[in-house]
């Protein structure tokens, strides 16, 4: 591969130097490139508008990273509408729903402002809430359940959109206006084409609400029978109007699945315990439509996860995906977690990890 450079050998070790200079780092040559990329769109000339905005977002990027990196419990994502009123039905659901997951000690991030957001941070409490706060001339401060060492401020939603999807293992959406609808379009659509690795999500919905049970059915009329979507694609989320429940089919995701890594073409799932030779010969019939070529196996530990060491106490599959089927893969990971009891607390990794090189997209 073409080295990335200024095209400069002089000031390009002078980068390296640089860098070296600044701290010693274990990935200095990605902070090289970074800082290569800074002097390139340097000379490029931009417009200052231009810069204003590749630095507000770099910036933006960096200290929601260092913010989040001080805590490692695993953390659920709310969304749904600031317009919510304290005392609806799904304002108290969303504060229930917190609630339910602090107690299994996982935080909770919300945007930080008013409405769903708000019962979100109430209910996990100030010990587990998270805030990624977007600056609106009519919503500024992050409300008063959320620390100020755990609020992150954004000026872009791109970016703090960024931040809500890296940092979570798990999605719960409520009703809400256009901002909630994009952030679950966007959220499907990176689960749906593989660009972030599977996630349970959960929409969620009083009893009397009729939110999703209106616009669900539309959308499957529509995406569905248009051809848009796959009909397996509705099996990345479900609906639940009960708090435990929506917690427990969160929490049930990682049961048994841990995480997931693509190794010399093959798709290697680890979990805490792998099928017996009945099911998986059971697994290769049921999900053969997602099968393109080498069938599901137990294996050990590949090579590339050794010199990482990458989750080696865990068993784990392989099979070649046809890397297009994400909502069928979901309906075999959630048969996988049938194998085990589900446990009073789950582990799951540390959210998006390092990116697969194997990864072509």
């Amino acid at each position: 591969m073409r080295s990335y450079g200024m095209g400069d050998p002089e000031l390009d070790q002078r980068i390296m130097e640089l860098v070296a200079d600044a701290c010693p780092n274990p990935n200095a040559d990605l902070v090289a490139e970074l800082v290569t990329t800074a002097l390139k769109l340097h000379r490029d000339n931009p417009a200052r508008g231009d810069l204003k905005l590749v630095n507000t977002a770099l910036k933006e990027m960096r200290y929601s990273m260092l913010v989040f990196s001080r805590h490692n419990e695993p953390k659920v994502t709310v969304f749904g509408s600031a317009r919510t009123p304290e005392g609806h039905p799904d304002f108290v659901l969303a504060e229930e729903f917190s609630r339910e997951m602090a107690k299994r000690e996982w935080g909770v991030i919300t945007g930080a402002g008013p409405g769903i957001m708000l019962a979100g941070s109430r209910g996990a409490g100030i010990e587990r809430s998270y805030g990624v706060n977007i600056r609106l001339p009519f919503e500024a401060d992050a409300n008063e359940h959320i620390s100020p060492d755990r609020t992150v401020n954004f000026k872009y939603f791109f970016t703090r959109k960024l931040a809500f999807v890296k940092e979570s293992h798990a999605f719960a959406i409520f009703p809400g206006g256009f901002g909630t609808l994009d952030e679950m379009f966007e959220l499907l659509t990176l689960v749906q084409t593989g660009k972030s690795d599977l996630h349970p999500i959960v929409l969620m919905e009083s009893e009397d609400s009729g939110y999703w049970s209106q616009i669900l059915p539309i959308l499957s009329e529509v995406l569905i029978k248009g051809g848009y979507i796959s009909p397996s694609d509705s099996k990345l989320f479900s609906i639940h109007h009960d708090p435990v429940a929506a917690a427990d089919e969160l929490c049930r995701f990682y049961a048994n699945y841990h995480s997931q890594r693509y190794v010399n073409g093959l798709l290697v799932l680890r979990l805490q315990k792998a099928p017996d030779p009945q099911t998986l010969e059971r697994l290769n019939e049921e999900f053969s439509d997602i099968v393109a070529g080498e069938p599901i196996t137990v294996i050990q530990p590949t090579e590339a996860e050794i010199a990482d060491n990458d989750a080696l106490d865990l068993e784990r599959i392989s099979f070649r995906f046809d890397r297009r089927s994400f909502g069928r893969l979901r309906q075999l990971v959630d048969q996988l977690n049938d194998l085990v009891s589900p446990p009073a607390v789950v582990h799951p990794p540390a959210p998006m990890g390092d990116e697969q090189a194997e990864r072509p997209w």
